[in-house]
């Protein structure tokens, strides 16, 4: 009898007691990583649906040219300045001569190649820019592909091949998030596609001054990194009559499927501000002559997205009725320029730049090739030479000034509440989207002795839950703050700082919240997949953070219904600064407390396109007349919000104490001592 109550008992717990959630930080790291790949197959399967007709396009065409500008990088667009190009030597061959070519992009970023003139044909020549794909030499990647100009020298086009930023003969850094951990990139929205594709504008401003080269009829094409830079070359100067690249052709929702980052060089994608995807680069090209050439066993670059490419882009190319003059090639090789691809170019540039009376040549051509000595243009790095160092400038990255009146910080401030909205936060969701909170199993052991405990996930975005600590007094008194702690990776062993906030406990709420990818350990080659991964649908991993802050503000207000006296954040390093991010965009915060903050965002945090727009000290201006608290002392640059902070007559409003009680005890009356 005994046995069937207790049996009855268990079976009505099953129904009628709430199930406790059994999920675990690994399933919560999984969910993150798999709402990337779903928001990447968004933003492919929404890829240019807008564009319904020519005149829809023709509307949206410069917007979509500035925009991917933007994401470059190039907008606004550098100074043309003085090329200073140098011939600094000559190879003469029977039927050619080529010329060893250096000219400055940019003051200082120098760029090398060759300049291939066939001897006794008729000019102005139709006119092939190669830009060579990631194949190193000391002396300049154009060793590598200069049996990809011999064709065409041969049948009478010049051609000129440059050297990449990377393998130049002055060799800049281009791994600088896939290798190196260079995540201000993001902050300064660089991407070395951006200087190779300003190289290439020049190079074509280089060959509009030859009588030898008809400007009307200039090609371009290259391979995997030439050939990414042969699709934003031409979509963004129509200086390109004809582009044919190779092995370069993706979605975002491709390569996040596939989960490619650690496959892919850092020019191969723009950063994608403005949440569109590779199709409207090619409309971009459209209606000029676009062949498109892929392998069916590039891992890099899969069939699934290349095609969708293709059919894109296509559908605007027939609102121009030239469905002609777009073609779309694969072969079943690797990443590989295969014998298929260089005739298909062969062909598509004879088609399109010389007469269509012209027969085809059908006779091969036997390179002669020329030792990388022999096509070096330098026989030293130039001393003025910023090509290690472009990505320090060539974004433009802001420089603070200081602001002389109230009035004219808050015209400031609204500039940049609206700027980052628009170019740092664009992504964050729009649709309020239920909580689902789920109940943890966890009890808090101790900690309930202290306050009542409970353990709970929801959902920030849908198919994302964080993991959240709620802590309430046992006996709450009528001056009650919400304290929302923000966990970095690895604070703690425990699986709370309990040391930290014991004084808080019974005195304030105490809310701890743990972020995306915050609770479990990862690689460094995780962590750099999935930031380059987010790069490609307008994220970073801190802004995603910052709206997961906002998202648990709003569920301890709103769903849980704390009744909180006052909204307070904490957070350490830079978790710190997205904290204060979610301040700016959350008006119940009413305090941030900062601890060991960093000074600018050239260290950290990574937010896409920030110092373009702004930077830590300024931010934490913003938040000014609130409350800025920090336990350690401010970096010097944080003078800047100082000066905000006076300028308001809100001086008293930004201070440093010593520990987290002093700074959660502030003015508000808060016994942080039991009686």
């Amino acid at each position: 009898m005994r046995l069937r109550c207790a049996a009855a008992i268990l079976l009505l717990s099953f129904f009628v007691l709430p199930t406790l959630s059994q999920e675990t930080p690994r399933d919560r790291h999984a969910m993150a990583t798999n709402h990337l790949k779903r928001v990447a197959a968004g933003i492919s399967e929404r890829s240019l649906n807008e564009i319904q007709s020519l005149s829809d396009w023709k509307e949206s065409r410069s917007t979509y040219r500035n925009q991917l500008l933007y994401m470059l990088g190039l907008d606004p667009l550098p100074e043309r300045s003085p090329l200073r190009t140098e011939i600094t030597g000559r190879i003469e061959r029977s039927n050619y001569r080529i010329e060893k070519i250096v000219f400055q992009s940019l003051p200082g970023l120098y760029v090398t190649g060759n300049f291939y003139l066939p001897k006794g044909a008729p000019g102005p020549l139709p006119t092939i820019l190669y830009l060579c794909g990631h194949a190193p030499h000391p002396l300049g990647a154009k060793f590598n592909y200069q049996d990809r100009v011999a064709w065409y020298v041969a049948n009478g086009f010049a051609c000129l091949i440059l050297d990449t930023l990377e393998f130049g003969e002055v060799p800049g850094i281009h791994h600088g998030t896939h290798d190196l951990n260079m995540w201000n990139w993001l902050s300064l929205g660089y991407t070395p596609a951006g200087a190779e594709v300003w190289s290439a504008m020049r190079a074509i401003d280089f060959l509009e001054t030859r009588p030898e080269v008809d400007s009307t009829r200039i090609g371009l094409t290259g391979i995997s990194g030439g050939g990414a830079m042969t699709w934003y070359t031409a979509a963004v100067d129509e200086r390109i009559a004809v582009a044919a690249p190779v092995c370069s052709t993706i979605t975002f929702g491709s390569q996040a499927a596939h989960w490619r980052a650690d496959g892919q060089c850092d020019c191969i994608y723009y950063h994608n501000t403005f949440l569109w995807d590779f199709p409207g680069v090619g409309a971009l090209i459209a209606p000029r002559p676009l062949l498109m050439m892929n392998g069916r066993k590039d891992l890099d670059f899969p069939p699934d997205g290349y095609h969708e490419v293709f059919w894109r882009s296509k559908r605007v190319y027939d609102f121009y009725e030239a469905g002609g003059s777009v073609r779309e090639v694969d072969d079943d090789v690797g990443h590989t320029d295969a014998p298929l691809f260089r005739e298909e170019a062969h062909r598509w540039m004879w088609r399109w730049l010389r007469s269509s009376t012209e027969p085809f040549p059908e006779a091969p051509v036997s390179p002669v090739l020329e030792t990388a000595e022999d096509l070096a243009c330098l026989g030293r790095v130039p001393f003025d030479a910023l090509n290690f160092k472009i990505q320090h400038s060539l974004t433009k990255p802001v420089s603070l000034q200081p602001v002389r009146s109230a009035a004219d910080w808050r015209t400031r401030r609204a500039e940049l509440m609206g700027e980052l909205r628009d170019k740092v936060f664009r992504w964050f969701p729009a649709d309020a989207i239920p909580f689902e909170t789920k109940r943890m199993r966890n009890t808090g052991g101790w900690l309930d002795r202290y306050a009542n405990y409970k353990d709970v996930s929801f959902q920030t975005e849908v198919g994302v839950r964080i993991r959240a600590q709620l802590l309430t007094p046992k006996k709450p008194s009528a001056n009650t703050p919400l304290v929302v702690v923000v966990k970095r990776p690895g604070d703690s062993l425990y699986f709370m700082d309990a040391d930290e906030l014991l004084p808080l406990l019974g005195h304030c709420i105490v809310l701890v919240v743990n972020p995306r990818y915050t609770e479990t350990e990862n690689p460094a080659s995780e962590l750099t997949n999935i930031e380059r991964t987010a790069a490609w649908v307008g994220r970073t991993i801190a802004s995603m953070q910052v709206w997961d802050i906002l998202r648990a503000v709003k569920w301890a207000l709103d769903e849980e219904k704390v009744g909180a006296t006052s909204v307070m954040t904490y957070g350490k390093s830079a978790m710190g600064i997205n904290a204060l991010y979610a301040a700016l965009f959350e008006d119940r915060i009413g305090r941030v407390i900062l601890n060991d903050p960093p000074g600018s965002h050239w260290s950290a945090p990574a937010l896409l396109n920030v110092l373009r727009v702004t930077d830590i000290a300024e931010v934490a201006g913003a938040l000014a007349p609130r409350r800025l608290v920090s336990l350690t002392d401010y970096p010097k640059e944080f003078d800047h919000a100082g000066g905000i902070f006076r300028l308001l007559d809100a001086a008293n409003q930004i201070s440093m104490v010593g520990s987290l009680p002093e700074a959660v005890a502030l003015k508000e009356g808060i016994s942080t001592h039991s009686k």
